[in-house]
C-alpha cells in the first residue's frame, strides 16, 4: 500500500484504506499526553496511600498504605454508625422485648409486627440453611410455613424448641427384630392408608394389628394422630418428615415410610448411628445466637407467624 500512496509527504503510515481514510502517524494531542503520564503518577500514588501488594500467600499479610485503611475497616465503621442508630431509635422496643414474655409480645400487635420485621435477617443466618427460606422447607427437614407441629405450634412450645433444641426419635423396628419383613410390609401399606383417608379398609386390616402389636399407636396414637406434640409425627396429614414433605408419588412415599419404619430415626448401634438410619436433630439455640434471650423470643413469634401457630 506504501508503494501506491498518493500523499507521502502528509506523515502518513502507507496504510491507505481509502482517498479519505488513512492511518497517520502525528504525534497525541498536549492534553491526552498529559493526561497519559498522569495515570502513570495515580499508580504509584495509588500503590502507597492504599494496602495494595501481597507480601506472602500463608500469613496473608501485605503493605498497609500510608493511612492503613481498608474497606472492612471502613465497613466496620458504618457498621457501628448504623447500629448506634439503631439503638438510638429502636431502644423502647428492644427493651421491651426483653422484658415482656413471648405471650405478651404477641398480643401486643405493634411489638409482634417490630420482632417479626427485625427477624427476617436472623432467620436467614440462623435457620434457613434447613428450613428454607420463609420455612419453607428443604429435604429432609421440617416445614415451618405450614399448621403442621411435631413438638407442638404454640408460641410457649416453639420458645422450648429454640431453647432446648429436638432429638427425633423412632426405634428400628426392622433391624431391631421387632417385625418380620412381612409386618413391615403390611404396617408400610397400613400407615399409608392411614395419610388417604382409608386405615379402617378391609384391605389393610393386618397392617393395622401390626401396627398395634409394634406399638405404633404410643406414639403416633390409635388412629395415626399424636394425642400430645412429642416429636412424633401426623401420619393422617400427608405430609411426610423425611424426603418431600409434600410428596405424592405412592411408590416414593412408601418407601420413604417402609424405610423409617425399618431403620428408625436417629438409632445407634455402638456409638455409631446404624446405616439407613434417619437423623433429625436441631440443636439448641441458646448458646448459638448472638443476645440469645431477646433473640430467641423474636425467633419465637416469627415462626409462630409463619405457619399460622397455635
Amino acid at each position: 500500500m506504501a508503494s501506491h500512496n498518493p500523499w507521502p509527504d502528509e506523515g502518513n503510515t502507507g496504510h491507505i484504506w481509502d482517498e479519505d481514510l488513512r492511518e497517520l502517524d502525528n504525534p497525541p494531542p498536549l492534553w491526552w499526553m498529559l493526561s497519559f503520564y498522569a495515570g502513570f503518577i495515580m499508580i504509584i500514588f495509588y500503590t502507597l496511600y492504599y494496602p495494595v501488594i501481597p507480601l506472602t500467600d500463608k500469613t496473608g499479610e501485605f503493605t498497609k498504605g500510608l493511612t492503613g485503611w481498608t474497606q472492612i475497616e471502613e465497613y466496620k465503621e458504618d457498621y457501628k454508625v448504623l447500629k448506634d442508630w439503631r439503638v438510638a431509635k429502636f431502644a423502647d422496643k428492644e427493651e421491651q422485648l426483653a422484658a415482656m414474655s413471648v405471650d405478651q409480645i404477641l398480643k401486643d400487635e405493634e411489638l409482634k409486627n417490630y420482632a417479626v420485621a427485625t427477624s427476617k435477617v436472623l432467620f436467614g443466618d440462623y435457620c434457613a440453611a434447613c428450613h428454607g427460606a420463609g420455612g419453607a422447607g428443604n429435604p429432609n427437614f421440617p416445614v415451618l410455613a405450614d399448621d403442621d407441629w411435631l413438638w407442638g405450634g404454640n408460641i410457649k412450645q416453639i420458645e422450648a424448641s429454640l431453647i432446648q433444641g429436638r432429638v427425633g426419635n423412632m426405634p428400628a423396628k426392622g433391624m431391631m427384630g421387632n417385625l418380620t419383613d412381612e409386618e413391615i410390609d403390611q404396617v408400610t401399606d397400613y400407615v399409608v392408608a392411614l395419610s388417604e383417608g382409608k386405615g379402617n379398609d378391609a384391605a389393610f386390616a393386618a397392617g393395622k394389628a401390626v401396627y398395634a402389636k409394634g406399638m405404633c399407636l404410643a406414639c403416633h396414637g390409635p388412629a395415626g394422630k399424636p394425642l400430645a406434640p412429642a416429636g412424633a409425627a401426623n401420619l393422617t396429614d400427608q405430609i411426610w418428615r423425611f424426603g418431600n414433605p409434600y410428596e405424592t408419588d405412592q411408590e416414593k412415599i412408601r418407601e420413604m415410610v417402609k424405610n423409617v419404619v425399618t431403620y428408625g430415626v436417629n438409632v445407634k448401634k455402638d456409638g455409631k448411628y446404624i446405616e439407613g438410619t434417619r437423623q433429625a436433630i436441631m440443636p439448641s439455640f441458646k448458646e448459638r445466637l448472638p443476645d440469645a434471650d431477646v433473640n430467641i423470643k423474636r425467633l419465637s413469634v416469627y415462626v409462630h407467624q409463619l405457619g399460622g401457630g397455635q
